[in-house]
């Protein structure tokens, strides 16, 4: 008789990604009043009262600006949320998710 030799191979762990990550923007628009915006980026982005002016003054300069770089879910829950902040107050006050390059 022969023995016969029964080898296991290594258990090979499945590589795990980094989730994608996405911006939050800002877009400028003429209606929604400052303060209001700086409200809603103090809140829903925890930032404080100086770097949430910045923050306003750079997309009303330049027409948009990144807020934060969260995974797809944050990014998109913080956006609506802060989306619909403005819509509460009758303003069109925008924020948009856009996948990290």
């Amino acid at each position: 008789m022969t023995d016969v030799v029964i080898t296991s191979r290594p258990q090979v762990k499945p590589k795990l990604e980094r989730p994608r990550l996405y911006k939050v923007i800002l877009l400028n628009d003429d209606y929604t009043p400052r303060d209001f915006v700086v409200m809603v980026l103090k809140a829903e982005f925890r930032m404080g009262k100086e770097r949430a002016y910045a923050v306003m003054i750079t997309a009303h300069k330049l027409g948009s600006c990144v807020i934060a770089v969260y995974p797809q879910d944050v990014a998109e829950t913080k956006a609506a949320r802060a989306t619909d902040l403005g819509q509460q107050k009758g303003y069109p006050l925008q924020f948009i998710t856009e996948p990290e390059e």
